[in-house]
């Protein structure tokens, strides 16, 4: 399923003349920027920069997640992280995002097998993904929460309340909650998508779900079902705080990409009013603004004890 949304032009033919010569895009022989050494593909006049800049289209993969990039009712892709990409790409002369629906555990093979140009899903940028794939600098700081039966009868409150009872913890294939549950020896139920979740939790099949806090808030105020989600916490595993931050992502050669992407999303990332504007109509908030100290490097080496001595005091945590 695929789902498309356009940006007005912003001059789109200047904007990529500029961007391709002040970033030195150079010509490569496949359609990744890797000079052709992954083998793939033909001769091409310029890297997948320019060629996204000519054809004025990118094609995102997306999960459907709530409140991240997912489809509204008239079937139009949207989200917090796919406004992010449109107000970066646009500024990039690339004005159409066109979306393909995807399970969370195909995205980046996907994006590697060269479906897909990037991907709009709010990555959690971890060392194992980073293997894959490249991930832009953060762009939302993720906290944890379950969705529980009304009432919450298991008492969930944090990532070590759910080790300490004996439930069966629905969680997306691969998503960064199945690592935890994996880490900490927590039944699971795979699922794929936050639907999913949601019915497994109904259903009895699962006492909860766990995923991001702010999508869970989302999935419970869209729903008629008897649910609620939990406060949102950062999960503590073997006594180390598990900060993470999610991103947009792209093949690993696709440096000029990567950078132009940076470069631009940097501008309303850095700024408070400019988050607030783009990604404050999902229900983000200041709170998932990334800090400035944080950088994807330090999350791709997975060192989080370290992040946690560095950063940590400034997300309210105890170094």
């Amino acid at each position: 399923m695929t789902s498309t949304r356009t940006t007005p032009n912003r001059r789109r033919a200047l904007l990529a003349a500029s961007a391709v010569g002040l970033l030195a895009v150079t010509t490569a022989c496949s359609s990744v920027d890797d000079g052709g050494e992954n083998g793939s593909g033909g001769d091409t006049d310029g890297g997948t920069l320019a060629q996204l800049q000519d054809s004025g289209t990118i094609t995102v993969g997306f999960a459907g997640e709530e409140p991240y990039s997912f489809q509204d009712d008239s079937g139009e892709l949207t989200g917090a992280a796919v406004a992010l990409n449109e107000a970066v790409y646009a500024e990039l002369g690339i004005d159409t995002v066109e979306g393909t629906l995807t399970e969370w555990g195909s995205l980046i093979p996907n994006l590697t097998a060269g479906r897909v140009d990037s991907i709009s899903a709010g990555m959690s940028i971890l060392p194992e993904r980073c293997e894959e794939a490249a991930f832009s600098e953060p762009e939302i700081m993720y906290t944890t929460a379950f969705l529980v039966p009304e009432g919450n009868p298991q008492n969930l409150t944090d990532w070590q309340s759910a080790v300490d009872a004996d439930i069966t913890l629905a969680v997306m294939s691969g998503a960064i909650e199945a690592g935890y549950a994996e880490e900490t020896d927590v039944s699971t139920l795979s699922v794929g998508s936050p639907q999913d979740g949601l019915d497994a939790v109904v259903s009895g099949r699962a006492d909860a779900f766990a995923l991001t806090g702010i999508s869970l808030r989302a999935l419970a105020e869209n729903t008629d079902a008897a649910v609620e989600a939990t406060d949102a916490f950062v999960a503590v595993v073997d006594g180390v705080p598990q900060i993470g931050a999610g991103s947009t992502v792209f093949r690993q050669g696709d440096t000029e990409l990567l950078e132009a992407y940076n470069e631009q999303a940097q501008e309303i990332i850095s700024d408070p009013d400019r988050y607030a504007e783009v990604l404050g109509p999902f229900g983000f908030t200041e709170a998932e603004r990334p800090p400035s100290g944080l950088t994807a490097e330090m999350l791709c080496e997975g060192d989080l004890e370290a992040i946690a001595d560095e950063i940590g005091p400034e997300l309210g945590l105890d170094s």
